[in-house]
């Protein structure tokens, strides 16, 4: 957690927990569009949750789903479709597709949680970050930990970095049963490269953030971010049992609790 990517600290320099806005912050449903991310901006978020996907051609796109239809008018699978194609649709029918290229000089010291979607998305995401020279502002993560591996082996310099499901599921289910030094020794060895442990409250009725979840990961310096928290008594919940961070679509709300908690940043992001 002593990289630069996390560092988010009040007027007296405590750390403070990381609000992230997933996929911009949008009401109407424009996720992942400059419309979403400024409005973010423009609450004060120092942090955006985002996707990526690459097209035929090469260009690195902000944009979650592998085909355009949920959030667009157009049609087609995106690694199969030119840049100049996908520019020419609309997500909700009002708003561009962003590619990095674009989104990245217009949001200057705003931080990137990026997760790579697809195979055919860690070239152009290296690349990309090596472009802009973003390593400070980018953590990289991916459900498949063999793809965020890939995508941090062909950096210059280190990126913060999330794990993946499988050493998430190996984390979450062997803490509570082995003794903690063998889980510790496991961990460091599954976990290596990795500065955060970015999960679900619960899943398929397993609570997933518990006291003991939180305090294991601590243990082993790991930052626990919690997604996607839009009820203001959960976000409350896991703030009181020491998360690092909380993902969010209602910016507003949680901005709101943490202005309470005295737990929002002071001034414009770095």
């Amino acid at each position: 957690m002593t990289l630069p990517f996390f560092a988010n600290p009040d007027a007296a320099g405590n750390q403070l927990p990381i609000a992230m806005a997933h996929r911009g912050f949008s009401l109407e449903g424009l996720e992942n569009s400059k419309a979403a991310f400024r409005a973010a901006v423009d609450l004060g978020y120092r942090y955006l949750e985002t996707d990526v996907h690459t097209t035929s051609d090469g260009v690195l796109l902000l944009f979650h789903d592998d085909t355009l239809e949920r959030v667009t008018d157009g049609r087609g699978k995106v690694s199969e479709l030119t840049a100049a194609e996908v520019a020419r649709v609309n997500i909700g029918g009002r708003e561009p597709v962003p590619t990095f290229d674009e989104l990245v000089p217009e949001l200057p010291g705003i931080r990137l949680n990026l997760d790579v979607k697809d195979w055919s998305s860690v070239n152009s995401t290296a690349a990309a970050i090596e472009r802009h020279r973003v390593h400070d502002r980018v953590l990289v993560t991916s459900f498949s930990d063999r793809r965020r591996r890939a995508v941090l082996k062909l950096l210059s310099r280190p990126v913060a970095a999330s794990a993946g499901v499988t050493s998430i599921a190996l984390f979450t289910c062997l803490g509570p049963l082995l003794p903690g030094p063998a889980f510790r020794w496991l961990m460091r060895r599954v976990l290596s490269g990795v500065h955060a442990l970015q999960v679900p409250a619960r899943r398929g009725g397993i609570e997933v953030v518990t006291p003991g979840f939180v305090r294991r990961a601590h243990g082993l310096g790991l930052a626990v971010h919690v997604w996607t928290i839009n009820d203001p008594a959960e976000m409350r919940r896991l703030l009181d049992l020491g998360v690092d961070g909380l993902v969010t679509d209602r910016g507003d709300l949680l901005k709101e609790i943490l202005v309470e908690r005295g737990g929002w940043p002071p001034g414009p992001p770095a």
